[in-house]
């Protein structure tokens, strides 16, 4: 009997083989999905398989997580090349696809096959240029939206501080694409690094007034309340004399310019124009001559990659606190 029921005992697995469905055992990995809070809303989304960033600004960010490898590829306007050469990401650039060298468009993000994009509102998506992340839904395309632009999008209108709003967007990433503990890593460090640029400025010091010229002759370009550089100006100790313009970037006049009296003007360098030519022409601009930045010549250069909402802008930040610090501010 014992010998019977052995044998009987051996022989089940051989009978569940041939008649039996057997489900195998769930494999390890990633959700299929993430969920994160972008411009107000709940958003779920399938883990991205060819994403495509647009601008130095999406394309870092990823790059930053590691996550090169995964992408189908990015659009970054010619004229923001000279940064790309000052990026630690420089190696990354080279090795994964440029799908366009100037604006994205709907037919890039098609021919590219993308199933996910992430762009910014009014700097990527547009309503005129028919790249929303509504016409993309109609296509099967997801969309990802900077933080720092939802102020002007959709009906929540969500209003994050810029640099808050690159560490939003670091931290979605890393859920949506499941490196998580890269994301908090990373954001981690960037905090701790921000922190320490904010108690080396000098305590009880009347911020230094700071004017950021991007371009433009008779109307200056310049950062408002909604860009990076009002939030890096004031990490290193400094006040965005346009801090309260209700817009990211915007042309102003040069009478609010002169009557702010600039202390510092930091000038964006990027490949449209040399730098040196717009410093000069701020010097010749004889309403500005006798304010403090142009009588004391200071100018703090800045490229584009450090200007626009990225992991950059605490290196921003840095360079502009020594760069006060060595005036005395």
């Amino acid at each position: 009997m014992r010998t019977r029921l052995v044998t009987l005992l051996a022989l089940l697995p051989l009978v569940a083989a041939c008649g039996a469905t057997v489900e195998p055992a769930p494999a390890a990995g990633p959700p299929a999905t993430a969920t994160v809070t972008n411009c107000g809303e709940q958003v779920t989304y399938p883990t991205p398989q060819r994403p495509v960033s647009y601008d130095i600004s999406g394309t870092e960010k990823m790059f930053a997580l590691g996550l090169a490898d995964r992408m189908r590829g990015y659009v970054l306007n010619k004229v923001a090349d000279p940064s790309i050469d000052g990026s630690e990401w420089k190696a990354d650039y080279a090795k994964v696809p440029r799908l366009g060298t100037a604006r994205i468009t709907r037919e890039i993000v098609v021919d590219a096959q993308a199933d996910w994009v992430f762009a910014g509102w009014n700097s990527g998506f547009s309503e005129e240029r028919g790249i929303t992340p509504k016409l993309l839904e109609q296509l099967g395309i997801r969309s990802y939206l900077h933080t720092e632009t939802c102020w002007d999008y959709g009906t929540a209108k969500a209003d994050v501080s810029p640099l808050d709003a690159l560490f939003a967007d670091l931290e979605n990433l890393g859920k949506i694409f499941h490196v998580e503990a890269r994301a908090t890593e990373l954001v981690g460090q960037l905090r701790s690094r921000l922190d320490a640029v904010r108690r080396g400025a000098p305590a009880g010091a009347e911020p230094t007034r700071v004017f950021v010229y991007d371009s433009g002759t008779d109307q200056p370009y310049t950062a408002g309340k909604h860009a990076a550089p009002t939030d890096i100006i004031a990490a290193a100790g400094g006040r965005n004399v346009f801090a309260e313009l209700a817009d990211g970037w915007g042309s102003v006049g040069w009478e609010p310019v002169v009557q702010a009296q600039p202390e510092v003007i930091v000038v964006a360098d990027y490949g449209d124009q040399p730098v040196q030519a717009k410093i000069d022409f701020v010097k010749s601009f004889e309403g500005l001559k006798n304010s403090p930045a142009v009588r004391e010549n200071r100018f703090h250069v800045m490229s584009v990659g450090e200007l626009v909402s990225g992991p950059r802008n605490v290196a921003a930040a840095e360079s502009l606190a020594r760069y006060l610090r060595s005036i005395g501010r």
